[in-house]
């Protein structure tokens, strides 16, 4: 691993943490086209990698912010987190069989949905 890789993984790594914490998306979201776009990685890597990064501890300090304002519903994010649980190792199975270029527009396609949302809707 050479020094430009160190600095675009530190970068991508402060930028997934911020938007995270600013905006409370999952650094998934910045993290995978960065390590697509930066570093080579195939959407098979970036999925696996940025899984890997966002265990539980990663986010305990944003989260707790949060709490501390009164602006975490426990009752709502336990469900959530359970099935949450369920829900992401049924969809590693399924994007570990899906081709590369398959995936790769299937991302795209709920990052473009969603954005037009949030832009466009309610």
């Amino acid at each position: 691993m050479n020094i430009s890789v160190i600095v675009s993984l530190v970068c991508i790594g402060l930028l997934a943490g911020f938007f995270s914490g600013v905006l409370g998306i999952g650094g998934s979201v910045v993290m995978i086209p960065l390590l697509i776009l930066w570093v080579n990685f195939s959407q098979h890597e970036a999925q696996g990698t940025s899984l890997a990064v966002l265990a539980v501890p990663v986010t305990l300090l944003a989260a707790y912010n949060y709490y501390q304002e009164g602006h975490v519903n426990w009752k709502f994010a336990i469900i959530i987190a359970i099935t949450f649980i369920v829900g992401g190792y049924l969809g590693s199975k399924l994007a570990i069989s899906i081709p590369q270029q398959l995936l790769k527009k299937i991302f795209g396609g709920v990052l473009l949905l969603v954005a037009i949302k949030m832009i466009f809707g309610k």
